[in-house]
């Protein structure tokens, strides 16, 4: 199919109801109501949450609920961490990734419920389109079926559609995915020290599955190329999209992030007696006897609380460790994760591209997914220019590109992606006579999510910890969805459970054999002092940002 500059418009459609009756829902439902009824049965305690991106935040909410008071330290002047955003001095919003929102994430869903934000969600048609990079200019689509339950309505999305893989192609798919059907997540758990290679080696199925569906997935998920990627996160995915009806239906924020999501957590939190501050970067962990924490050294001095949450991102937490922990095996496994870089890019164009209303695979080798947000999204709309925002990924050689990228001039970026739409907009986007470049941005998060190489889940730590009064949360700990909104949620929703159940009081904390993985290697260079931050610039704090080097206008 071909893509029109007719008729479009930023539409709602009705949230998908099937997503409330998911077993998935249920449990996060249930997980919320179990936290609630925890207030008033222990004396409330001053908890310092560090960052306040989704996990912190999320953290803080659930401290509230039960009856705790969470301080959050954001070290940025904005909330988000990852999905942070600024106004550029035009006006216009620059976004830190491009973020969709999918049926599939239950705690998510059940947080917008909680907050009655869910009119501020844009669900879009149940379909996934694909780039046809051999047909320049051409788009497929996987249609989902409405009122057809799971799993049927994917395999009649997949099987009605002949033209990204053939019936052989798809039959060849089957040896590999009917045990994550059959055997569920410890299936999906075991493939977890497999690449997406090997795994299709193991299970024979042809090269076409990968050049078609699991580079484009693997691009979106995790930002790398499927030689480097763990083969749990292809299924992982695919499994809460077969087993759940609406689960790959998506949805965009109505506006930025900061005053459509953000904002309103905040307020939540401090309407019910927590405190969320930005602009104060914790600089040091202070630790005393048994490697308790007594306090934060921040820019603003010390802040003390009964207990502290880490939810800052992995690379951030590794140069912020207290030399007491560094030889705990519970903290030297987090040695093993890294976050994995990528680029966003937003490009407002001088007229309308041709466009869909919703999220597109690109399928091209430097682009993964992209937007047209001035159809997408209700702030941004607009009737005579597109605003593209896409994700630049892989974004080093380490990641699969053939360049680090990540390191480039803003115009080198800028120029390979155009070069890459010429292929996806071969009318519009061209030398002569095609859409000018009327501004762009680029946005490098040098640590996105932490990267899933294979066997890397078993050194993700669990939100108790060693020590009796620090808890973690993060996307990157242990939790059962993939580095994304949806587990960093899950993940701060854990770890307020954590400490307003009492398990990390005077019960003496974390115990021997808790973590119920392996150890990793110790820290690089062994026991010392910790590395601390260095600057006040946004990649400092794991945030991404616009320019290379310290000097940034933006929070």
């Amino acid at each position: 199919m071909r893509l029109s500059t007719s008729h479009l418009s930023s539409q709602r459609l009705p949230t998908p109801s099937r997503i409330f009756d998911t077993a998935n829902y249920k449990d996060s439902l249930a997980k919320s109501n179990l936290i609630s009824s925890l207030k008033g049965s222990k004396p409330s305690k001053r908890v310092v949450v560090i960052g306040g991106g989704l996990s912190g935040l999320a953290c803080a909410k659930y401290l509230v609920d039960s009856g705790h008071k969470p301080i959050v330290l954001e070290a940025r002047r904005v909330l988000g961490g990852k999905v942070s955003a600024w106004q550029s001095p035009d006006g216009s919003w620059v976004e830190t990734g491009l973020h969709i929102f999918f049926g599939a994430y239950p705690n998510m869903m059940n947080l917008f419920s909680e907050l009655g934000l869910h009119d501020r969600l844009q669900w879009k048609p149940h379909r996934m389109t694909f780039a046809m990079p051999k047909k320049p200019g051409t788009f497929t689509s996987f249609e989902f079926p409405p009122n057809v339950p799971a799993p049927f309505n994917m395999a009649a999305a997949i099987l009605s559609n002949n033209e990204m893989l053939g019936l052989v192609e798809k039959i060849q798919m089957v040896p590999g995915l009917l045990p994550m059907l059959l055997e569920g997540q410890d299936f999906i758990d075991a493939q977890d020290e497999l690449s997406v290679d090997e795994f299709m080696s193991k299970y024979g199925m042809p090269e076409s599955v990968k050049e078609e569906i699991f580079i484009a997935m693997g691009k979106a998920l995790d930002f790398m190329d499927p030689d480097k990627l763990s083969m749990s996160v292809i299924l992982t995915a695919m499994n809460r999209f077969i087993n759940e009806a609406d689960g790959s239906q998506t949805a965009f924020l109505d506006g930025n992030q900061p005053d459509r999501l953000c904002a309103p957590m905040r307020e939540y939190i401090e309407e019910r007696g927590g405190e969320v501050r930005t602009g104060v970067p914790v600089r040091e962990i202070l630790t005393g006897e048994g490697g308790r924490v007594e306090g934060l050294s921040t820019d603003g001095g010390m802040v003390e609380g009964d207990y502290y949450v880490s939810a800052m991102p992995v690379d951030v937490m590794k140069k912020l460790l207290p030399k007491t922990w560094s030889e705990m095996p519970f903290f030297t496994q987090i040695n093993e994760l890294e976050g994995v870089p990528v680029i966003n890019i937003q490009i407002w164009f001088d007229r309308k591209l041709p466009a869909l209303d919703g999220l597109c695979f690109s399928r091209s080798p430097l682009l993964s997914v992209y937007a047209d947000m001035s159809v997408c999204c209700e702030e941004y709309y607009d009737e005579d220019k597109s605003m593209l925002e896409l994700v630049f990924a892989p974004a080093t050689k380490a990641a699969g590109a053939e360049r680090n990228w990540i390191s480039e001039s803003d115009e080198d970026i800028l120029e390979a992606t155009l070069k890459e739409l010429e292929n996806v907009f071969p009318e519009d986007v061209k030398d002569e006579g095609g859409a000018k470049v009327e501004k762009y941005t680029v946005v490098r998060t040098p640590r996105s999510v932490y990267a899933t190489t294979p066997g890397r889940n078993k050194f993700r730590p669990s939100q108790k910890t060693p020590i009796s009064n620090f808890v973690l949360a993060g996307d990157w700990s242990s939790q059962k969805f993939l580095g994304s909104m949806e587990g960093a949620v899950l993940a701060g929703k854990l770890a307020a459970e954590v400490v307003a159940s009492g398990v990390v009081d005077e019960e003496g904390g974390w115990k021997e054999g808790g973590i119920g993985k392996e150890g990793g290697r110790g820290m690089e260079g062994g026991v010392g002092d910790p590395m601390g931050l260095k600057g006040n610039h946004p990649i400092a704090f794991g945030g991404g940002q616009e320019v290379l080097g310290q000097e940034c206008y933006h929070p």
